[in-house]
């Protein structure tokens, strides 16, 4: 019997290769980050989530939004969940009661070193098998890709 991995979308792939590739690689790099992620408790998204508040304290959840490019409706089922377990908090804002602010608890930010450990390797099986002038150029064009599709 086919293995259905084995398939391809050939007519899109013929169209837009490079696009096509981007999807599979993009896929491909979370399917591996969400398998790290999974070994210390989160789902891929929380772990930006978490560390952006670890960096940059206590947020709206409206500025969240913004500094992650993540849809409102995204967040707040993200921020649900990490409150479920524990890992960021809500109280309300001393200049508007009207507003949450989400901030990092304690066991959040004990798991900061882990989400650094899976993004290192994460970044290491991504890598494998280039030089360090590969990896540059890499960083490079797909830096260039990120700023010619936020336009």
């Amino acid at each position: 019997m086919d293995d259905p991995r084995d398939k391809r979308c050939r007519s899109e792939e013929a169209a837009a290769p490079l696009g096509h590739l981007l999807y599979r690689v993009s896929r491909a790099h979370r399917l591996a980050a969400g398998n790290l992620l999974r070994q210390v408790g989160l789902f891929p998204g929380q772990e930006i989530m978490l560390s952006y508040l670890a960096e940059h304290g206590d947020q709206r959840q409206s500025s969240l939004v913004l500094a992650l490019s993540i849809d409102p409706s995204t967040v707040t089922k993200m921020l649900q969940r990490l409150q479920r377990a524990e890992l960021v908090a809500r109280r309300p804002c001393p200049e508007d009661g009207r507003v949450s602010l989400v901030s990092i608890t304690e066991k959040g930010r004990a798991l900061t070193d882990a989400i650094v450990d899976c993004w290192r390797e994460l970044e290491a099986r991504t890598t494998a098998g280039m030089t360090e002038p590969q990896k540059r150029q890499l960083a490079e064009l797909l830096g260039l890709v990120d700023d010619n599709l936020a336009r």
